[in-house]
């Protein structure tokens, strides 16, 4: 299995992604009940455009138990994918959940901010990647406003007269 595992994530790498998405398929085949074959054949989906067929290995990923990284990038997957598909409050629910998980990953909070967006929660979802920039930028123009940034990131529909 290590070796088929390897190889196609060698083939991902390369940009193979139909015939690494091929060989995932069969060690699925194989190894139903491997959390992590599951997860990687679920993101070979993705990077073929096939989102609605990611989803149930991003589930039964998620449901049989992943190590500390991979659960991190499936969930970041399930979410955007349920985005992607148009299934808003899913994504909302996986991205809460992930966030409640890994609370310092900015992508999982900036792919929030995205379907926020799309719930027309456009507050909150300016709120959050307002505060993501904040946080993680280093340009100088910026953070020189971070204070002010920051002030104003959860209240841009308040007048000041």
């Amino acid at each position: 299995m290590a070796k088929e595992l390897e190889r196609a994530i060698d083939l991902r790498k390369a940009g193979d992604h139909k015939e690494s998405n091929e060989l995932f398929m069969k060690l699925v085949q194989k190894f139903p009940d491997n959390a992590s074959i599951n997860y990687q054949c679920a993101w070979s989906f993705d990077l073929l455009g096939e989102e609605s067929k990611a989803v149930p290995f991003y589930e039964n990923a998620i449901k049989l138990g992943l190590s500390s990284n991979e659960l991190e990038g499936a969930l970041v997957g399930l979410g955007s994918t349920y985005r992607t598909l148009g299934e808003y409050e899913n994504s909302k629910r996986v991205f809460q959940m992930a966030i409640e998980s890994f609370p310092n990953n900015r992508a999982i909070q900036t792919f929030y901010s995205m379907t926020l967006y799309n719930l027309n929660e456009h507050s909150e979802a300016m709120e959050l990647l307002l505060k993501c920039l904040i946080d993680t930028t280093t340009d100088e123009k910026i953070l020189s406003y971070k204070k002010a940034i920051d002030f104003y990131s959860n209240t841009l529909d308040k007048l000041w007269k």
